[in-house]
């Protein structure tokens, strides 16, 4: 069964590969690439960002969790760049965002209503 997939961009490789195992041991199966750090240092890669998205199925869609804002202006110049649709760049904590999305994936829930269970669950945020 296809399902949305989550790409997850932080500053820190560790911190992007961490979250990635946390969703794949807490949820199974998931549809999930890490894209974290730029060559061992800090800081977001654009290219790591659109090979993560061009590795992962997005034909249900595909959420974009990052941490900090260079990370967001990063996820949406890939997905403009790759001319992709039903991409997102999501207002939430990344591993929280992330957990949750990664659950509603898991038992077939849409892209636009993970969205809305995201929506509800970070008010602030979204």
């Amino acid at each position: 069964m296809a399902q949305v997939g989550i790409v997850l961009v932080s500053h820190s490789e560790k911190v992007a590969s961490g979250i990635k195992d946390i969703l794949e041991q807490a949820v199974g199966e998931v549809n999930v690439k890490a894209a974290g750090g730029m060559e061992g240092e800090i800081g977001t890669s654009l290219e790591k960002i659109q090979e993560a998205l061009q590795n992962i199925s997005t034909s249900e869609g595909a959420l974009i969790f990052y941490d900090l804002g260079s990370a967001k202006m990063n996820a949406e110049a890939a997905i403009e760049m790759l001319e992709l649709d039903n991409v997102h760049v999501v207002e939430a904590p990344i591993l929280e965002g992330a957990y949750l999305a990664a659950v509603e994936a898991s038992i077939g829930k849409s892209v636009q209503e993970i969205l809305e269970s995201i929506k509800k669950e970070f008010p602030e945020k979204g």
